[in-house]
């Protein structure tokens, strides 16, 4: 009945914070729920220009969230303008076949908990490889592609065209085409109510529809 997108970058801390929430919509609201994820990725005056900056960033996001552990800055490499790395490879995995959020997940703890340089390709994927069966080879030459590129540009485009900047992102549409965008929460209670009011519509009409017979 309802469709939600959510648009993330492997490495922003604020999408690590979320993952809780995105696997408990699928637990609420079980096949009246799709759920999809696209690469959003942050641009450079987005990232870090040192892991000192972001363990800055880490204490005080850490705290507004109350998170038990404080996330891991190891990961952070100044030179890069983009980590086309940890995104493009969890893209190649789902084009090989291994949908969900394991792969994008492992990589994101890799970074995030156990600071790897997860901006090294071969670092992505052998983190990859390891959640998802596939060899580092077969990753590596599949998130190289400018197939798999192209991709997240177009996702990112699309998250751009919202006009909003903030990551985490959702698009919400239902089967008779309400639509709602949020940026940057992180938070279940209005992503639950805005879905509940989606199904609660799309089920108002099939039962009209039902009765026009």
């Amino acid at each position: 009945m309802v469709k939600i997108t959510y648009y993330l970058d492997v490495v922003s801390s604020w999408c690590y914070y979320f993952e809780p929430v995105w696997e408990s919509l699928a637990e609420t609201f079980g096949d009246k729920l799709e759920r999809e994820w696209e690469i959003t990725l942050i641009p450079e005056e987005g990232l870090p220009e040192s892991a000192e900056e972001e363990d800055s960033y880490y204490r005080r996001s850490g705290i507004i969230t109350r998170q038990q552990q404080m996330l891991n800055s190891s990961w952070v490499d100044p030179s890069l303008k983009e980590y086309l790395a940890p995104n493009l490879v969890s893209l190649a995995c789902r084009a090989l076949g291994v949908t969900g959020d394991t792969v994008r997940l492992e990589i994101a703890r890799g970074a995030m908990v156990d600071g790897l340089k997860v901006g090294d390709w071969e670092v992505s994927a052998e983190i990859a490889a390891k959640a998802s069966g596939l060899t580092s080879e077969m990753i590596l030459k599949k998130a190289r592609s400018p197939e798999i590129e192209r991709i997240a540009r177009s996702s990112t485009a699309r998250f751009n065209a919202f006009g909003v900047n903030q990551r985490p992102a959702f698009f919400l549409e239902s089967e008779i085409e309400d639509r709602a965008i949020f940026s940057g929460l992180i938070q279940a209670e209005p992503l639950v109510a805005t879905i509940n009011a989606m199904i609660s519509d799309a089920e108002a009409y099939r039962s009209w529809s039902a009765h026009q017979s």
